[in-house]
């Protein structure tokens, strides 16, 4: 499929003019992404193109790693759902996934995609309807994305970017999770007994907190129409309370010294 992805990018890759594509994917379609983001990287380098400069929309089950190491200037967006290792190593693109037109089925009960999404990703934006597998966000280094509700050994070995989870965890969240934050919707009040504490506290919201909860959850909206992002928005001053705070304890000790740092100077 990588190959019809970018021969319709060619406008795209000589002078970034944006463009739009719509294609119909099962699970024999693996790494949707990887080889038109190496393509982007020949020509623009790390840099990428622009914001949404290629758009392509998906509708199926897509296989494996869809949107893996997709870089800056991809949007993705996928009616149905996906694989393992979904947005593996995403470097800049923006991912989205909600359910198929035609299901039934409660989205925020039901698994949108699988196991280890986000392995490795340094940046970038995803958002999704539904719940994610085990391992969810391992070794994230920077990358922002909202889902509504995971596995087990969620945001393991994490050391940058923002995870929101509008929903459930399994256990062992946070395990050597050394840098980054995530922010659980913790709406039974047992989040406390999933989280892998020997590197991490569980804290109330700061101030900046609210503003960027509310952006991302308003994104989540926005491209997914998620019922659930719709309920916390409506209902601002009450859900917003019910958020916990996943904070390394020594990612807040370096930036509690580097805000004095620059006070003193």
């Amino acid at each position: 499929m990588d190959w019809k992805l970018i021969e319709d990018a060619q406008a795209a890759l000589r002078n970034q003019s944006k463009v739009t594509g719509e294609y119909v994917v099962n699970n024999l379609n693996r790494s949707i992404g990887a080889m038109l983001s190496n393509e982007v990287s020949k020509i623009y380098d790390g840099d990428g193109l622009p914001a949404e400069t290629i758009s392509y929309k998906f509708r199926g089950t897509a296989g494996q790693s869809f949107g893996a190491f997709s870089t800056k200037g991809l949007k993705f967006e996928l009616e149905g759902d996906a694989n393992d290792y979904f947005g593996k190593g995403l470097c800049g693109a923006e991912l989205v996934v909600y359910p198929d037109r035609n299901a039934t089925f409660k989205p925020s009960e039901n698994m949108a995609v699988g196991n280890v999404s986000f392995y490795g990703a340094t940046s970038g934006e995803a958002y999704i309807n539904g719940m994610a597998g085990e391992r969810f966000c391992v070794r994230n280094s920077g990358a922002k994305v909202v889902v509504e509700g995971i596995g087990d050994h969620g945001c393991e070995y994490m050391t940058g970017g923002v995870v929101v989870i509008l929903g459930e965890t399994g256990k062992n969240f946070a395990a050597g999770m050394s840098g980054g934050l995530a922010f659980i919707y913790d709406t039974k009040g047992d989040f406390d007994s999933k989280c892998n504490k020997e590197m991490v506290n569980l804290e109330t919201l700061e101030d900046s907190d609210y503003q960027l909860l509310k952006d991302m959850i308003g994104k989540q909206y926005s491209n997914t129409k998620s019922e659930v992002a719709k309920y916390i928005l409506d209902n601002w001053e009450t859900e917003i309370e019910k958020f916990v705070k996943v904070y390394p304890t020594d990612y807040k000790r370096i930036l509690m010294k580097k805000m004095a740092e620059s006070i003193a100077a």
